[in-house]
């Protein structure tokens, strides 16, 4: 142990990644998904309807959204290696990525594609629409269910959960469209649930990405006030600095603080680098939700000689 340079950790609980706890419920939904995708593009083909149609390409999307959350789970939960040091953990943020653009690019398509129904319209029917809009939005509500809590933990979980409530309301939207038709004959009806749809699709999808993006460009954790964050550690008696401090987050459920403090010498011999240590690591994990935590204990003086060694 150098002098000066004593590191202290709190690692992230054990069993994997905030998304592993949900495998089986990312399963289920994933069968519900594929199963309602192919009723929805029958449905859609045999009742001319655009609606049902787009609700089946978010549907296809959510297939592979759930399959890739899967996929990155396997990865995610695989051992860290030398060059690896946290494993393969941030490849559930590069699939949350990936949901991001696929749901650009259908909500884009069901947009263009309810543009070109108002110019050429279709005999759509209503009530063969309204059986598998039904259909459809059943088995949204049961998938959401099993994964609203999940939501809360992982981003790529909540990329999911928020694709299947699109298609849940893309569901309802589909019935409201069908009636209308079936009561009125009113065929535009049709693609403007289908611009529903497209416009449910688009902002919250904007709103995942940002999550995701500041995750890759590794800004603060949410939740976690840096200012809040160095009051609390220069709160600490016998600290007289805190420099290089960084927090990020690897994956959904994995964030991450380093930082060195600078302690009087005086200090550090009458209490010793293990109870700073501790302290240090206490007055985190009493005011913020950092599982994992690096410090390094410096005198005062060691920064400038850092600055000197790098020069």
């Amino acid at each position: 142990m150098g002098a000066g340079h004593d590191h202290g950790h709190t690692h992230a609980p054990a069993g994997g990644t905030a998304t592993a706890a949900y495998v089986g419920r990312l399963r289920v939904a994933l069968s519900i998904t594929l199963t309602v995708m192919v009723v929805e593009i029958v449905g859609g083909i045999v009742a001319d309807s655009l609606a049902l149609v787009a609700d089946a390409a978010h549907m296809a999307t959510d297939a592979l959204g759930l399959g890739m959350a899967l996929l990155a789970i396997h990865f995610a939960n695989r051992p860290p290696t030398g060059n690896r040091t946290f494993g393969y953990a941030r490849a559930e943020i590069l699939a949350a990525l990936a949901n991001c653009l696929l749901l650009l690019v259908v909500g884009g398509y069901v947009l263009y594609e309810a543009i070109q129904r108002f110019v050429t319209p279709a005999d759509t029917e209503g009530g063969l629409t309204i059986v598998f809009g039904a259909i459809g939005l059943v088995a949204n509500m049961i998938s959401l269910t099993l994964l609203m809590r999940g939501q809360k933990e992982s981003l790529n979980v909540r990329g999911a959960f928020l694709e299947v409530a699109a298609d849940a309301l893309g569901s309802l939207a589909v019935i409201v469209s069908a009636v209308v038709i079936l009561t009125t004959g009113w065929q535009a009806a049709d693609p403007i649930a289908s611009l529903v749809i497209g416009l449910m699709i688009v902002p919250r999808t904007f709103k995942l990405l940002r999550e995701t993006l500041d995750v890759l460009l590794e800004s603060a954790p949410k939740g976690v006030d840096m200012i809040e964050v160095r009051t609390h550690i220069l709160a600490l008696d016998g600290v007289e600095d805190v420099h290089d401090l960084h927090a990020w987050t690897i994956t959904s459920g994995m964030p991450v603080l380093s930082a060195h403090v600078v302690v009087r010498s005086d200090v550090l011999s009458a209490i010793g680098h293990e109870k700073m240590l501790h302290e240090l690591q206490g007055c985190l994990g009493d005011h913020f939700d950092v599982e994992h935590c690096t410090f390094q204990l410096e005198p005062v003086g060691h920064a400038e000689h850092e600055a000197h060694l790098c020069h």
